[in-house]
């Protein structure tokens, strides 16, 4: 009989946590875009960072899956610690979103008695050629099947299993030390679970069917914060320092939260039965979940960059993260699971960076043309360096992208996948002809090739043009380009193109008149590896044009 019940509680939580995740998947990518934007404007200030990460932990339903995310921006570098410390907060809070949803709309108004009629309303959504109807019609679904899960919940978890409540009833008998042990209990189940969101699902059913009290189902409550901890400190085993460190903040913000709430554990649960009078016990939980994570918030926001310093101390620096010239990937490689659109945004990110490492390739090159008398060789190592990590970023950029792609995309994300492979490789293409571009200086300094006279300076006026479009793509790079935009990048094009006609014309004309032939192929060759710079660059503009 025991195991049956285990065993209908885990189908029942199966069904739940499924429903969850339609809910989830149609919502993000409802409001895809708009957590992108969000995401992208996360600024220094702590309380911008707090509302971040609520308004995606309420979207995305997991707080797991945003600490994740932070924990990969931190380790990229798109993030700064003190930056996610906020952002971990506003998670905390943003996860209490699905407590209140159960507790509301689960236990009070049973709104479950409705689920079919919400399925039957989101079917045709779902059919629609609209691709927003369709996605509030995933959510629909998503969430009449989280309901039917809740109920099966509920009717797995007997409240007159006289042998169940023979076997809780001993560890309730401890005083505080039973509410420690259900800390801990709640933080194990969490773990197993891997969401907060299932584990306060099960202790809100077990509290409704009078399995155990209110004392015990808050202590749990604050196990699970503890318990979802686990998921960030996984992502950060072998990232980067910084990364180590936004994991240690999760971990320790949570644990020293519930260590100030133990304190005034009785206090505070009487100040939560007087906000919530009444024997109403999932309501006066998902309360407590709330104030609870509230309260820590309010306790600990005006210590960030202290939090910060004592965590850089408990974490220290790594000499090989010190290292300027130790090339690596920085972006978190993983995908985070059921949250597409924060997967294209960490993609975006390091496509932005990929096209600052290639901007720098080229002006490391201009430097060592313009200065054909100077030692090269550790610039030439250097953007060997750079050279072998941009082959890098386009091998795991692309195949992060394959990854996203198996994920539940909508029709935007889909195409910005698609872009963005064209994009990385078009960028390790400019990568590329930097390289070479140095290497025929290397080739001119070292067996003393001559050029005609005025050959520098010629060449450094078309830099000028290459770089401004290297420019233009670096401020427009993940933004969809307009026609005007379209046409100021063909016009960079058609200059590079016409002034490489002039450079070639001119190479001819030395030849013609007895220059040397080497120094004039060699000339040749680097007016070539240029203008295609132009034409990566023109590949990638078309590409934004078309990216949605």
């Amino acid at each position: 009989m025991f195991i049956v019940i285990i065993l209908e509680i885990i189908g029942s939580l199966g069904v739940f946590l499924f429903g969850m995740k339609i809910m989830s998947d149609g919502i993000q990518k409802a409001a895809g875009e708009g957590l992108q934007n969000v995401l992208n404007r996360i600024t220094a200030n702590r309380f911008v960072a707090v509302f971040t990460g609520f308004f995606i932990t309420a979207i995305v339903q997991s707080s797991s899956a945003t600490t994740v995310m932070v924990v990969g921006f931190v380790n990229a570098g798109l993030l700064t610690l003190t930056q996610s410390i906020g952002v971990i907060m506003g998670a905390n809070i943003g996860t209490t979103v699905t407590g209140w949803i159960v507790s509301l709309l689960g236990f009070k108004l049973k709104i479950s008695a409705l689920a079919l009629e919400i399925i039957a309303f989101g079917l045709p959504l779902y059919f629609s050629k609209k691709e927003t109807r369709r996605y509030w019609g995933e959510f629909l679904i998503g969430f009449g099947i989280l309901f039917i899960g809740l109920d099966f919940l509920k009717k797995s978890v007997p409240s007159d299993n006289q042998a169940l409540i023979d076997f809780i009833t001993p560890y309730t008998n401890f005083g505080f030390g039973s509410i420690a042990l259900f800390v801990i209990f709640g933080a194990i189940i969490t773990i197993i679970v891997h969401s907060s969101s299932a584990s306060m699902t099960i202790v809100l059913t077990m509290a409704a069917s009078g399995l155990i009290g209110l004392d015990v189902a808050a202590a749990m409550i604050m196990g699970s914060n503890i318990g979802t901890t686990i998921d960030a400190y996984l992502a950060s085993i072998g990232a980067t320092t910084n990364a180590k460190r936004a994991a240690r903040v999760h971990l320790l913000f949570n644990v020293f939260g519930v260590l100030v709430i133990l304190v005034v554990f009785r206090p505070f649960l009487k100040m939560i039965q007087w906000i919530v009078p009444g024997d109403e016990i999932t309501t006066t939980l998902a309360m407590f979940h709330t104030i609870f994570n509230i309260t820590n918030t309010f306790v600990f926001i005006g210590f960030v960059p202290q939090i910060a310093r004592l965590i850089e101390k408990m974490v220290p620096e790594k000499e090989s993260d010190k290292d300027p010239q130790e090339y690596h990937l920085d972006y978190f490689s993983s995908i985070i699971q059921d949250t597409p659109e924060l997967n294209l945004i960490q993609v975006q990110k390091e496509v932005g960076h990929m096209t600052e490492l290639v901007e720098d390739m080229f002006k490391t090159y201009l430097n060592v043309f313009s200065n054909p008398d100077k030692k090269m060789g550790d610039e030439v190592e250097k953007l060997r360096n750079q050279e072998d990590f941009s082959d890098q970023m386009q091998e795991k950029i692309t195949s992060f992208l394959l990854e996203c792609s198996k994920e539940n995309l909508n029709e935007t994300g889909r195409n910005q996948v698609s872009s963005m492979i064209r994009i990385v490789s078009e960028l390790e293409s400019i990568g590329d002809s930097c390289f070479s571009l140095i290497m025929l200086s290397q080739k001119k300094y070292k067996k003393k090739i001559p050029l005609h006279d005025n050959a520098i300076d010629e060449v450094m006026s078309y830099s000028k043009l290459v770089d401004q479009f290297l420019q233009f793509i670096k401020e427009h790079i993940n933004n969809h380009l307009s026609a005007d935009e379209l046409e100021e990048a063909n016009n960079l094009e058609d200059k590079i193109d016409s002034y490489r006609n002039k450079l070639r014309k001119e190479a001819r004309k030395q030849i013609k008149g007895g220059a040397d032939v080497k120094g004039e192929l060699l000339y040749i060759d680097i007016i070539r590896h240029m203008e295609r710079i132009g034409d990566y660059c023109l590949n990638i503009a078309q590409t934004l044009r078309r990216m949605k």
